[in-house]
């Protein structure tokens, strides 16, 4: 019976004091959208980066007129590297009909080129586990001894690049999610003690009654809850908006933009972050209230 009792003096201060409500909602709403998008940003560099090792290759360019013998003794001793998944040999020739099918109408260019510029090769696939940069290197390294190899080439600058950004997209995530939690867990304890401190005489008067002092402040904490539950609803729908207004109408021009997803997980999530970040404030404001 108490419970649903505060669950109405909750809904009449919420109605009340809706200009104050609506104000909070709205911060903690702006703040949820902003921290939402970080979470976005760094939700898809991490998937782009979980995706690198399935396309990511080592290339090793052989030595002119290499015998058939000399190129599989190249290969066997490749092969005795653990980091390694598959090796594919790419005869020169090859190698020449993927170049003129990759510049298709502008394979003119190779026209004055006569011989065959370019050198067999073998393509190396990492295991996925290995894919990083500190590991890439040492591998390469060693292939780069074998007898028979030319130049090892892997895209070194593109891969650290990669890891780099990643590692420092996460790192800036976490702390401008932190900074922003602690700022809306603020407004709440804010909004939450005003409304106390602007009903300080109805608390009088339940005082005087005898009421305990979690039937005062149970209220408080529905409403700190259920600022921060529309807060996150409201961020919700602002983040599909975004999304589909957005992101899928640039997707139209800029093609990138597909590769852009939204976590179905974060329909859920919101809602609930906004309700624990109403209800921390809520607890925060209410515990340091002496009377």
């Amino acid at each position: 019976m108490s419970l649903r009792y505060s669950f109405k003096l909750a809904a009449m201060s919420l109605l009340h004091e809706k200009w104050i409500n609506l104000l909070s909602v709205l911060t903690l709403a702006a703040g949820l959208l902003i921290t939402s998008i970080t979470l976005l940003s760094v939700y898809n560099i991490n998937i782009a980066t979980n995706r690198l090792p399935e396309k990511f290759s080592v290339m090793l360019y052989l030595k002119d007129n290499l015998s058939r013998e000399e190129v599989a003794s190249v290969m066997n001793a490749a092969r005795k590297e653990s980091t390694i998944e598959t090796i594919k040999y790419i005869p020169k020739d090859e190698a020449l009909q993927e170049l003129k099918k990759t510049l298709k109408n502008t394979e003119f260019v190779l026209e004055g080129l006569g011989e065959n510029p370019l050198p067999d090769s073998i393509d190396i696939r990492l295991k996925r586990e290995f894919v990083r940069p500190e590991m890439v290197k040492t591998v390469t390294a060693k292939l780069k001894e074998i007898n028979g190899v030319d130049e090892v080439e892997y895209g070194e600058r593109f891969l650290s690049s990669i890891y780099s950004l990643r590692f420092g997209m996460k790192t800036v995530g976490f702390v401008f999610v932190f900074i922003m939690s602690v700022g809306m867990i603020f407004v709440c304890y804010a909004t939450v003690k005003i409304l106390f401190y602007r009903r300080e005489r109805e608390i009088e008067t339940y005082k005087l009654l005898g009421a305990t002092k979690v039937f005062i402040r149970a209220p408080f904490l529905i409403e700190g809850a259920a600022i921060g539950l529309f807060s996150g609803l409201l961020s919700l729908a602002g983040m599909l908006a975004l999304y589909y207004l957005i992101i899928l109408k640039l997707s139209l021009t800029f093609p990138l933009f597909h590769a852009i997803l939204f976590p179905l997980q974060l329909s859920f999530v919101l809602p609930l972050i906004g309700l624990f970040l109403g209800m921390t404030g809520g607890i925060i404001a209410i515990g340091r209230i002496r009377y």
